[in-house]
């Protein structure tokens, strides 16, 4: 399993990124999405990024990350202010399931 990291673009070159993590900068391939501006975050898997994000949504995965490393360590007592983005929200499928969803329910 690969867990995606945030990571913030310092600054770029053809098909890679100087990025930062909040721990440590490293070359990031760029080559599989459309080439990122310095001060953009990236969704990164294995030194590669797969996705553009938000500063919010980064924001969001580094919460989550969080709450792992404390649940690893043993140091969590309340998850709330690790997923405030998901509380008193609905669960909702995502776009490819629920047209599946509807296309069930029509026959």
């Amino acid at each position: 399993m690969c867990i995606g990291i945030p990571m913030q673009v310092l600054q770029t070159e053809s098909g890679r990124a100087w990025c930062d993590d909040g721990q440590q900068a490293r070359w990031i391939d760029t080559r599989l999405i459309d080439e990122p501006d310095a001060g953009s975050w990236l969704l990164v898997f294995l030194d590669a990024a797969r996705e553009a994000i938000t500063a919010q949504r980064a924001a969001q995965v580094r919460d989550a990350l969080g709450a792992l490393a404390a649940i690893n360590s043993g140091d969590l007592v309340d998850l709330d202010g690790f997923f405030a983005d998901l509380l008193e929200r609905e669960p909702q499928l995502p776009p490819h399931l629920q047209a599946q969803v509807r296309a069930k329910e029509k026959t």
